[in-house]
């Protein structure tokens, strides 16, 4: 436990003086932008301008994934992937939620574009995953039925 605690002092005291010294910004070692005007959209159409779209195909290069009925939806699998090269951005998005930005990535380039979590719907809604690359928007989508809601259920 002891030397669990130490090494947290060492860390923190190293990016303290790396932090003051400007050799480090916060940016380069904490999560990238916060997009707050497309996680508050309420519409798809709104998260979807707001992350910088206004055009996008459907598309094989991208993979959408999730049960096909969940049975609590407060904690949803999904998987999204894409084959697309030059890949560079990645978000689900759950139409019928209040919110339906659920999650966003900034893929480094050399960087495998695929990622796994939970989303919290609200209901039955169709999910959405928005890539993209080469300077293009693509999407794939797939429909999850939810039995118990999770968004204020």
């Amino acid at each position: 436990m002891n030397q669990t605690r130490r090494d947290v002092m060492r860390i923190s005291t190293v990016l303290g003086l790396a932090f003051t010294a400007g050799l480090l910004k916060p940016s380069d070692v904490f999560a990238a932008e916060w997009n707050g005007k497309a996680f508050d959209s309420k519409t798809m159409e709104e998260a979807i301008k707001a992350l910088g779209s206004d055009k996008f195909e459907v598309s094989k290069d991208v993979t959408m994934n999730g049960p096909d009925i969940a049975e609590n939806g407060a904690v949803v699998p999904v998987s999204i992937a894409s084959s697309a090269p030059n890949t560079e951005f990645m978000a689900i998005l759950v139409e019928k939620n209040p919110t339906p930005l659920a999650a966003t990535f900034t893929i480094p380039p050399g960087s495998n574009p695929a990622f796994s979590t939970r989303v919290k719907m609200g209901g039955t809604s169709n999910v959405h995953a928005l890539v993209k690359a080469n300077g293009k928007w693509l999407i794939a989508s797939k429909e999850i039925k939810v039995t118990l809601g999770g968004c204020g259920g």
